[in-house]
């Protein structure tokens, strides 16, 4: 799922993957906007607001909107290096590093107590925003670029246009791999959903603890592909 790269990559590492994180983004997503009433998994309208802040004269509030998408940005050049630097010396641990910073993060500010989320709005949303970026840069290299999960909007323009190639490339092939697109874009909204649902339920229940779902889930993702490692490792030594 995560040490699958290039060729050796299947539909099927992808859809454990965005399933995954794509639920994780979720949980991200409702959780940031109900605790700090911003918008943490994406930067689209972080510049709307930027430009109308700078319309205004508002200057210091545009800066804060500048540092939004600059942590955005600054977590997807940090994985992208980390998977390049990986690629050339260790392979096997290309995701290890990227994931236990957005561990590290999740965790930070799901331990934060409701007057430091209160006194420290901005400096949680660009936490976010660095782990999202982070983890959109991370599932988009490994995954070939098949794969996003922090955001919607250009998932759902690949499905408006895969669903309408579907009436016209009738040739077996074309529509099997249209289907399986089709049906790896339908998961990884369908998880989105899910992870905002239960975010969203989780937060009024435990507040921001609500992150450590994501947490949970983002460990047993990687104990899961651990373990796989390792009996499919033992299985091609002694089998």
């Amino acid at each position: 799922m995560f040490r699958h790269t290039g060729k050796s990559r299947t539909w099927i590492h992808n859809l454990k993957l965005a399933s995954l994180l794509s639920f994780v983004a979720g949980i991200v997503n409702v959780t940031g906007f109900f605790a700090v009433q911003k918008l943490t998994t994406n930067v689209t309208g972080h510049f709307a607001f930027f430009a109308d802040e700078v319309i205004k004269k508002n200057y210091s509030a545009a800066f804060v909107y500048l540092l939004y998408i600059a942590s955005f940005f600054g977590g997807s050049f940090i994985s992208s290096l980390l998977i390049e630097i990986m690629l050339r010396k260790k392979p096997r641990f290309i995701i290890l590093i990227p994931v236990s910073i957005e561990l590290i993060i999740l965790t930070t500010i799901a331990l934060l107590t409701k007057t430091q989320v209160i006194q420290h709005p901005n400096m949680i949303a660009c936490s976010l925003l660095f782990a999202m970026g982070l983890q959109n840069s991370l599932v988009t290299s490994i995954s070939n670029s098949v794969v996003r999960t922090t955001h919607l909007t250009g998932l759902f323009t690949d499905l408006g246009i895969e669903l309408s190639q579907i009436f016209f490339y009738t040739e077996h092939e074309q529509q099997e791999r249209l289907k399986a697109s089709i049906k790896l874009r339908f998961a990884i909204i369908g998880f989105f959903f899910l992870g905002c649902t239960i975010g969203g339920y989780t937060y009024f229940i435990k507040g921001i603890l609500s992150l450590l779902v994501a947490v949970v889930f983002l460990l047993i993702g990687l104990f899961y592909d651990t373990v796989k490692l390792r009996v499919v490792s033992i299985k091609r030594k002694y089998f």
